[in-house]
């Protein structure tokens, strides 16, 4: 194996470039992967200097590829196994952690190799190898390399259900089509809601949410001017919804959800924001409707078996979902591509 690999390299905000970084070696208890796939979705964020980025950073987080060598404590994966990796690494000792809350912790454990990563760079923007521990890596059988970069999402929004603790026979409102909206929007009609609506800016978004049958009805927002069908929305359901999720990560949308919870119903703040977006929801109408507001549902632990299962199985569908796949060269292509609202999702590829 080659002893240095091409990635993506950010110095700072918006500002990188194709470097050569050396390979790294798997330790004792590790795994090295080969021509790992990658999503790009978060990244943009990190692109502006946002979501926990800290710089210098190798951007991305979803890892599928196969084993090309691993460590010598490890007896459960060997080369030529195709994995995906839960790229998230917590210190095991914080306050947090040690209440069981490594989605809260504040301190982490990033791989500091040659070239600089930050907690969210876990050297995923790469052409080649990557190392994983191996208790954070798991096979796969039935799924492609663009079906199996959905595995990481699939957990967070596993992670977003375990809090979300929706009862069977609700009826349920998802706002937005991207990768999460739409996995959520199946794990919702899997475990028990009666209806699940789907409204999403028309377009490619919602023509893949129809195929993948993810919902029992569909409204398409008119990006220009949506007025008419958030008001046909809420005169079809006067009562509203038992739960909404917002996962749109749009500051507008999120401060226009709660409007369509119903009384003692749930509110769910899914979507990844810019760090400047703010809501400005009424405590009365919280109060007064009895309305319960899940702030956050930011990652995952211990959710990857849970995915793994989900999707492998074909019980949640992704087929479809990664719209376009660029090779590393081609990186800042695929950074115009997602910025132009014509891809629902981008993987990179060696």
């Amino acid at each position: 194996m080659a002893a240095t690999m091409n990635a993506v390299y950010y110095h700072e905000p918006r500002k990188f470039e194709l470097r050569k970084v050396p390979v790294p070696k798997p330790g004792d208890n590790e795994v090295l992967f080969k021509a790992p796939h990658r999503r790009l979705r978060t990244d943009g964020h990190i692109h502006d200097g946002e979501f926990i980025a800290a710089f210098p950073l190798i951007p991305g987080h979803e890892v599928v590829g196969v084993i090309a060598e691993v460590g010598k404590n490890v007896k459960s994966f060997a080369p030529g196994d195709r994995c995906v990796a839960d790229p998230g690494v917590t210190c095991g000792s914080c306050f947090y952690c040690r209440r069981g809350q490594a989605c809260c912790a504040s301190t982490s454990r990033p791989r500091r190799e040659p070239g600089g990563r930050s907690p969210i760079s876990l050297s995923c923007g790469t052409a080649h190898p990557q190392r994983s521990d191996a208790n954070k890596v798991f096979r796969i059988q039935n799924l492609t390399d663009e079906e199996a970069v959905l595995v990481e999402p699939a957990a967070c929004a596993i992670h977003g259900m375990d809090k979300l603790g929706a009862t069977p026979g609700i009826d349920a409102l998802v706002l937005g089509a991207g990768p999460t909206g739409l996995i959520l929007a199946q794990l919702l009609k899997l475990n028990g809601a009666a209806r699940v609506v789907v409204a999403a800016h028309k377009g490619i978004k919602t023509d893949v949410a129809r195929q993948l049958d993810a919902a029992d009805e569909y409204i398409e927002l008119d990006r220009a001017r949506p007025a008419a069908q958030w008001a046909q929305l809420r005169q079809d359901n006067p009562y509203g919804f038992d739960v909404v999720v917002e996962a749109t990560g749009a500051e507008a949308v999120a401060n226009e959800a709660i409007n369509y919870v119903r009384r003692g119903g749930t509110l769910m703040i899914y979507g990844v924001y810019e760090n400047a977006a703010r809501v400005h929801w009424p405590p009365s109408k919280i109060f007064g409707d009895e309305i319960k507001v899940y702030i956050g549902s930011f990652a995952q632990t211990h959710c990857f078996p849970r995915a793994v299962q989900y999707l492998d199985s074909g019980k949640i569908r992704v087929k479809g979902m990664v719209t376009d796949v660029f090779s590393i060269a081609e990186y800042q292509k695929a950074l115009d591509k997602m910025n132009s609202r014509s891809a629902l999702k981008i993987a990179v590829k060696p």
